[in-house]
């Protein structure tokens, strides 16, 4: 029998000036499969709420790589696309990525960490952004998101989902 995901941890934070929602999860699956699936935007799909991915330029997770998201389900009559652009990228450990279109907010910066435990991985996803009107909207939205696409990926990581 496969051993699923062991735990989850959400955590949300207004601080004065950032909103930041981060959540956090230990799966069964070893680094190097959590790794497959975060290294590489166009395998989001496979995991994640979204029905395309891609690369604009150069294709795969280097600083400066750029990579478009395509929502699997529709926003007010239309399919919502986020354009990230990676900042930082230690192989097999972290991603760091900005938000540089598609999203009503400034300043965000998303992270995910892979962190190896006793019989897998602690999977750390966090993001902050500016405190502003629609940023707030954001951030009630992402307070789910993230938690949910979180434990999708960590679960299919577990599955094999390679």
């Amino acid at each position: 029998m496969l051993k699923r995901t062991i735990w989850y941890m959400f955590h949300s934070v207004q601080s004065s000036d950032r909103l930041r929602v981060a959540a956090e999860s230990v799966t069964s699956a070893a680094p190097d499969a959590v790794w497959a699936l975060v290294a590489d935007a166009t395998r989001y799909p496979q995991w994640g709420p979204w029905s395309a991915a891609g690369y604009r330029g150069t294709a795969g997770h280097a600083p400066g790589a750029v990579y478009w998201l395509r929502s699997a389900s529709r926003a007010y009559g239309r399919y919502v696309t986020t354009v990230e652009r990676v900042e930082e990228f230690d192989q097999g450990r972290r991603i760091v990525y900005t938000v540089v279109g598609g999203m009503p907010v400034r300043g965000y910066r998303g992270e995910i960490t892979l962190t190896a435990v006793p019989g897998g991985t602690r999977v750390s996803w966090a993001a902050s952004w500016d405190k502003t009107l629609l940023g707030r909207l954001v951030w009630r939205g992402l307070r789910d998101f993230l938690p949910a696409a979180l434990a999708s990926l960590t679960t299919a990581a577990a599955s094999g989902t390679e």
